[in-house]
């Protein structure tokens, strides 16, 4: 009888594996639409307190943008001026003896300025010792404060002026007593235009001149806006003129006024050129402009300190939101926030606040520049750099501003935070 052998036993099992863990679950990530919305959040529920915050950043902005502006703005109006009215004028005054007497210019000054080959025209003025007023029942010890010059008709030319009432001196009218009113002259004596059929008159000399006409602004020649100017020979027939010229305006080539004003002094009293006092107006023009710039240059300082202490404002701000939200911090890292979440939170809130600041600030700055340069009657320039440049540091204020506030939110504790 045949036996079965018994199955062999079946191998030994292996252990079993332990359980594998559950994923542990990662902190949410907040993009930076929901940082910044976070940080909005934040700002709305202080409302006036954000306000004010931002103001200080506002003030601050707006005066860098005004000082940068306005100068600016004032730089492009002598620019487009002297474009208009050319740097190439040139003056010529007596000047002074070796002894400390006034010097004068000799006869026939712009007869001799003319022979200087880049020289391309001139003219002179005449000063006479009368006095003008307003009608003959104004006392004669009781000046005006107008100066009377004797003028030739080419005047006008050289200088590059203009009438903005009736008519300047000419062949026609140039001999009779006549006179041609600068406009600060003519508000002195209450003349704002000219009627050819009844013009007005003004007591010179003992006697009545007819205004022929009233001057523009002549911003190379402002001597000329406060005087009144008479024809050269009904000066020398009616009051007293020596003959002699007071100055001589040069026109000369644009790329040869250094070389005219080196000659132009031997040229006119070659007998004693050190008397003659040579200039170029529009040089007083650009002075003005860098004296400007140099002020400038002190209030955009001013303005960067109340840019820091709009800053300063900010940050205490952020301080105190961080010590009001203690709650809010803790529940949120209780939640599962992560510290550099909380840190995005009030820093992005910071920078929003100081934005928003910035923003209504170069708006500020923008209006403040264009009224002021309405008003001088200047174009309004508005340099780009200080636009941006206005946005951008009060951006960067916000972020300095909020950083300690924000690492200190995040370094917060929840079971502090919460207790």
């Amino acid at each position: 009888m045949t036996t079965v052998a018994p199955p062999p036993p079946p191998p030994p099992s292996a252990p079993a594996s332990p359980p594998e863990p559950p994923p542990v679950p990662s902190p949410a990530r907040l993009g930076v639409r929901d940082v910044l919305a976070l940080g909005a959040h934040g700002m709305r529920t202080r409302p006036v307190r954000a306000v004010l915050s931002a103001l200080g950043i506002a003030i601050g902005v707006a005066a860098m943008v005004a000082v940068l502006a306005i100068p600016a703005s004032s730089a492009k109006a002598i620019h487009d001026r002297l474009a208009a009215l050319g740097t190439n004028l040139l003056t010529a005054a007596p000047g002074q003896t070796l002894f400390g007497e006034d010097a004068t210019l000799p006869d026939g000054a712009v007869d001799r300025a003319l022979r200087i080959g880049p020289v391309q025209a001139a003219a002179e003025l005449g000063l006479t010792s009368q006095s003008v007023r307003r009608n003959d029942h104004i006392p004669a010890e009781e000046t005006s404060g107008l100066s009377v010059y004797a003028a030739h008709p080419e005047l006008l030319g050289v200088l590059g002026g203009e009438i903005v009432s009736g008519a300047f001196l000419g062949p026609a009218n140039e001999k009779f007593p006549v006179v041609v009113l600068g406009r600060e002259a003519a508000a002195r004596l209450g003349v704002d235009h000219v009627d050819p059929a009844r013009p007005p008159q003004v007591w010179l000399a003992g006697r009545w001149f007819t205004v022929a006409g009233v001057l523009g602004p002549m911003p190379l020649a402002p001597e000329v806006e406060r005087s009144v100017l008479v024809g050269w020979g009904t000066a020398q027939a009616l009051l007293g003129f020596d003959g002699h010229p007071t100055t001589v305006y040069v026109r000369a080539d644009e790329s040869q006024v250094p070389a005219v004003r080196e000659v132009l002094g031997a040229t006119l009293n070659p007998a004693s050129p050190e008397e003659v006092d040579v200039r170029r107006p529009s040089d007083a023009l650009e002075a003005q402009q860098l004296t400007e710039n140099s002020y400038s240059a002190l209030f955009l300082g001013l303005g960067g300190v109340a840019l820091l202490v709009g800053g300063v404002g900010v940050a205490n701000t952020m301080v105190i939101s961080v010590l009001e939200r203690r709650r809010e911090i803790g529940l949120r890292r209780a939640l599962g926030a992560t510290r550099r979440q909380v840190r995005g939170q009030f820093l992005a809130e910071s920078v929003l606040l100081s934005g928003l600041g910035g923003i209504v600030g170069v708006l500020i700055g923008v209006l403040a520049t264009a009224g002021y340069a309405l008003s001088q009657g200047w174009p309004a320039v508005l340099p780009p750099l200080a636009l941006i440049g206005g946005i951008a540091v009060s951006a960067v204020v916000g972020a300095v501003a909020g950083a300690y506030p924000a690492a200190r939110a995040a370094r917060l504790p929840p079971s502090r935070a919460l207790a």
